[in-house]
């Protein structure tokens, strides 16, 4: 059995080349504050390229699928054992941070640049997956790399518009290299069935850690959530003297709205359900509305999320009931738009329990935490393979310049994940 403190000590050797990776990685979409780095971009392909010159340093295998997702590979001894993934993203939200998803490439070459120093070789292949286009802001789809790779991209998908360009989906993949036709009709580029396990390290999108105090949390379940990315909501407008009972106000339908769902997710809070509701755009016209004007339009993203299916359904149900509420009531009309979801994340205890018993030989500390994002990890457990997740401490929150991972706690997610990887493929 390879000794705990050999693990530990090979992925603390790895702070030299998870410092350079970073740096790297920071020249790729450099933004004034922060990173860019849009899914299916120049930037995000240039990120991927520093993940695969990484990798053929470590003399791993390197491919990529139609999707452009990125496989990186150290053999197995048996290559017909169902594979280990370890991955995450490597696009950004605008003007975001460094460790958003490249952590989780990052810990996962990390990690197998550990193994590969105790002279260890795994039952089976270790891949580093490399994914593509998990931000939803840029698509209004989620998991797109992922999804792309399990052959569970949602109908339409190809056809939908990045919000910066006003290119289709499709369109993107090809110019960064690509095969959007071979994605058609559902293709997979992986078998889930034949999946081992997904692992993804993440910084946390929340500041529990820090609180905490603790450096590595365990994953307990990812959110599902369901996503309104453009609601209209047409009244009239009106001189700000027309009494209440004649005006349709937009604007205050789409107060009214908001202010259901945030009754709800308190009653949900009180009751110990934790759910989330964001009106991420929330606005009226600029180029109509004014001091002296009633809205005759307003406009409004909407996602929401919880961990159980059921308590999902509920919340959205709530929505709609509140939309139909304030058409009758005010006398506007609202536009959905585009409907997007994306399932919950279920954890494997088996997994989970593996990663606790790793850390706790280690002697790092964890605490079990559930997400409150979404994540790539997500969509493998969606089609059937069994996933968990390490979250590292994160100071200031994510999607913004200020990501404050420091580098040993990542790396005490390395040793964790190397360790785990040992147990699981190098002993007998």
């Amino acid at each position: 059995m390879a000794k705990v403190s050999a693990i530990r000590s090979a992925a603390r050797a790895q702070q030299a080349r998870v410092e350079d990776l970073f740096a790297q990685l920071a020249g790729c979409g450099r933004t004034d504050p922060g990173i860019t780095r849009a899914s299916y971009s120049p930037e995000e392909t240039a990120a991927h390229a520093v993940m695969m010159r990484c990798a053929a340093d470590l003399g791993l295998t390197v491919h990529r699928d139609a999707a452009a997702n990125t496989y990186m590979t150290l053999p197995g001894r048996d290559r017909s054992l169902p594979p280990i993934l370890i991955g995450s993203h490597l696009d950004t939200v605008a003007h975001g941070g460094n460790y958003d998803g490249a952590a989780g490439v990052v810990a996962g070459l990390a990690a197998i640049a550990a193994i590969r120093s105790l002279g260890l070789r795994p039952s089976r292949d270790l891949t580093v997956m490399g994914v593509r286009a998990e931000e939803s802001v840029w698509f209004q789809v989620s998991y797109l790399g992922s999804r792309a790779a399990l052959g569970t991209l949602p109908d339409g998908a190809l056809d939908a518009v990045r919000i910066d360009s006003g290119l289709r989906l499709g369109e993107h993949i090809a110019r960064e290299g690509g095969d959007p036709e071979a994605l058609v009709g559902g293709r997979a580029a992986i078998d889930a069935g034949a999946i081992h396990a997904f692992l993804e390290v993440h910084i946390e999108q929340a500041p529990s850690l820090e609180e905490a105090g603790i450096p590595v949390g365990l994953c307990t379940g990812i959110p599902g959530n369901v996503r309104y990315p453009d609601v209209r909501i047409a009244g009239r407008y009106d001189h700000v003297g027309t009494p209440r009972r004649f005006r349709r106000d937009a604007a205050m339908a789409g107060a009214e709205i908001a202010l259901a769902l945030d009754r709800i997710w308190q009653a949900r809070e009180a009751a110990g359900c934790p759910i989330a509701v964001t009106f991420g755009r929330f606005h009226t016209d600029a180029a109509a509305h004014g001091l002296t004007t009633v809205p005759g339009e307003f406009r409004f993203s909407l996602d929401m999320w919880a961990y159980a299916a059921e308590v999902l359904s509920e919340i959205e149900a709530a929505f709609l009931n509140a939309v139909a509420t304030v058409v009758e009531s005010r006398g506007v009309t609202v536009t959905l738009g585009v409907r997007a979801e994306a399932g919950v994340g279920m954890v494997s205890v088996g997994i989970r329990d593996g990663l606790a018993a790793a850390a706790e030989a280690l002697g790092i500390a964890t605490q079990l935490l559930g997400s409150p994002a979404s994540h790539d990890a997500a969509a493998f457990a969606k089609a059937g393979v069994p996933m968990a997740m390490l979250f590292v401490r994160n100071a200031n929150g994510s999607h913004n310049p200020n990501e404050a991972m420091a580098i040993d706690d990542l790396l005490d997610a390395v040793a964790i994940l190397a360790s785990w990887l040992v147990a699981e493929t190098c002993e007998v």
